[in-house]
């Protein structure tokens, strides 16, 4: 999967286009690509993965089928969003990515007066071996655009995957989450978007800053990342989760923000590419205390929701930990973590 680091060079010419399919890595992105082409479901079902929280072939195939939920693909009919094939396709996905979260996690215990301190503990400060601090102080342009290319299947789709947790609120939880996603749509200026700013800051780096044009390039490891923001959104028995992603993401980031800022300045990058970073460094020093007071509403209204609240933010943590060790990982080895599709190797 990995390539040395002076081959990974992310040129225009070299990227993917945004706008088709993806190639399959496996026979589960192989069935849904045949399903969104219109062809029938395979039979032969197909055991899970060794590594369900990671597989490239697994999570492609679940990131196309919410993708349909989303912006879609040109060459998909948009009927097919809620196709049974496809859904039944998705939920077996979508089961054992299920399942290797809670074997991994557990069932957090926790009343509803202490979520705001357990998710103070999971929100800690990352430490001076963190993917922040190395991007900060030593990653060099290749590597960071490289972050930039795999944070791009979230980031410039920000906010959406947790505006579904709007109509399944109530209150002043539902309030909290207006405050916080006006912010994230430019505040009423479509230029202030967060999604627009990374898509300026990824431009302004070299990058192809179009929706999905690097999808082919992002490992499974990447892609879960999102997947689990869809999978919380997508179904209403996961709301207490949503909150509890949106509560850890908003309290965890103000800081990495700060020290993404710092490294692209270092690298040499004025005031327009680093706004992404700096805006989020404001912002979201108010939407941490407003995030936590969410998370806290919502499991004082709804007791039963505490549980799952913690359990969010703690997949959060989790995927996000594996995400940033692959990152480490590979760039200390002098390779690169992005996926090998036959399109970037052709």
């Amino acid at each position: 999967m990995a390539r040395q680091m002076n081959e990974v060079t992310l040129d225009r010419s070299a990227v993917p286009d945004g706008k088709r399919l993806p190639d399959p890595r496996g026979p589960f992105s192989e069935e849904m690509l045949r399903l969104l082409a219109g062809g029938g479901v395979d039979t032969r079902r197909t055991s899970p993965p060794e590594d369900p929280l990671g597989d490239d072939d697994l999570h492609l195939a679940l990131y196309l089928a919410y993708e349909l939920h989303y912006r879609g693909f040109p060459t998909v009919r948009d009927d097919l969003e809620w196709d049974p094939r496809i859904i039944v396709v998705r939920r077996e996905l979508e089961l054992a990515f299920e399942a290797e979260l809670r074997r991994a996690i557990g069932h957090p215990e926790v009343e509803p007066g202490d979520v705001a301190e357990v998710l103070q503990e999971i929100a800690a400060v990352p430490g001076k071996d963190s993917l922040p601090s190395f991007l900060e102080r030593e990653a060099t342009l290749e590597q960071f655009r490289e972050f930039l290319t795999h944070r791009s299947a979230y980031q410039l789709k920000e906010a959406d995957p947790h505006s579904w947790v709007i109509p399944r609120l109530e209150g002043a939880a539902k309030s909290m989450v207006m405050e916080i996603q006006y912010d994230e749509y430019g505040s009423g200026d479509p230029s202030w978007m967060h999604a627009e700013l990374f898509r300026k800051t990824m431009v302004a780096a070299g990058l192809d800053g179009s929706y999905g044009a690097y999808v082919d390039r992002l490992p499974g490891m990447t892609l879960a990342t999102v997947n689990l923001i869809s999978l919380f959104g997508l179904h209403r028995r996961w709301r207490g989760a949503l909150v509890g992603h949106l509560a850890a993401f908003e309290m965890s980031s103000s800081l990495p923000n700060r020290a993404y800022g710092n490294g692209f300045r270092r690298l040499g990058f004025d005031a327009d590419a680093t706004r992404f970073f700096d805006e989020h460094v404001e912002a979201d020093s108010v939407h941490e205390v407003l995030a936590r007071d969410l998370a806290v509403e919502v499991a004082t209204r709804e007791p039963a929701l505490a549980t799952d609240v913690v359990f969010g933010a703690k997949a959060l943590a989790f995927l996000e930990d594996r995400f940033s060790a692959a990152l480490l990982g590979a760039w200390r080895m002098g390779t690169s973590a992005l996926f090998e599709s036959n399109s970037a190797s052709s």
